[in-house]
């Protein structure tokens, strides 16, 4: 961890990349770790693929049963996602590129213009056929007073979570924002991810190929951690705060 520690005291533009490691404190499940939904559950990652949730009306009820008895409309940001904030106050956080959907970054504190989310936001829904966008919550409400499959109310279209799904494009320009930002940045902060899922995994070498220095914080073993400057395999609520400390 002193290594880990020394590298972000030194580095004057970070971008972090988080995923759902950061987020486990908070009550809201992993995907694919030991506990992960997808691990438990290999049958939810059909709710999560875009062709399957387009051409079944029951994937869709139970994606959006699963979307109102979420955990994460009662999850608080935690000790990691604090930390990120104190990154972002000590004015070294240039971008936060987070694979989680949970905004819980926002909530903590950061500003909104340096979060970039690369997978998109369940707090948000988009209609699949007119483009309609707005907050979920008058669309889980529908859910909750028995609409099952609730269609967009200015066209009749199929509503979706506005969350990326396998089979879906990411948004090309916030992918190239981070692109952009990992090449001008001096310090890379991979955090709770098990850089598994690309595009996001692919910043880390790719900042390490621009000679930026690479920070790994995850509970299990990644793809890059021979990659890395340092690597902490620590509980992410302990080791990120002591990571990010001001001072000696």
């Amino acid at each position: 961890m002193a290594a880990a520690r020394r590298l972000v005291g030194a580095a004057r533009r970070v971008v972090a990349l988080t995923g759902a490691g950061i987020s486990t404190d908070s009550g809201i499940p992993d995907f694919r770790g030991p506990q992960g939904v997808w691990t438990k559950d290999p049958e939810a990652e059909r709710l999560s693929t875009l062709d399957a949730y387009l051409g079944d009306p029951d994937v869709r009820r139970r994606a959006w049963r699963n979307r109102l008895e979420s955990p994460t409309w009662s999850a608080r940001p935690n000790a990691g996602h604090l930390a990120l904030v104190d990154l972002e106050r000590q004015e070294k956080l240039d971008v936060l590129v987070t694979q989680n959907i949970d905004g819980l970054h926002q909530e903590a504190g950061n500003d909104p213009q340096k979060v970039i989310e690369i997978h998109g936001t369940m707090r948000e829904v988009v209609c699949m056929a007119c483009g309609d966008r707005g907050p979920a919550r008058p669309t889980l409400d529908r859910v909750r007073d028995g609409e099952g499959d609730p269609a967009c109310r200015r066209c009749g279209g199929i509503l979706k979570s506005a969350t990326i799904s396998f089979g879906q494009s990411l948004v090309a320009a916030d992918l190239f924002r981070a692109e952009r930002a990992v090449h001008r940045c001096d310090l890379l902060l991979a955090v709770g991810t098990s850089l598994g899922v690309y595009p996001a995994a692919g910043l880390v070498p790719l900042a390490a190929g621009h000679g930026a220095a690479v920070v790994i914080v995850n509970a299990e073993p990644t793809p890059f951690d021979d990659v890395a400057d340092a690597v902490v395999h620590q509980p992410i609520g302990a080791a990120l705060p002591a990571i990010i400390a001001a001072g000696p």
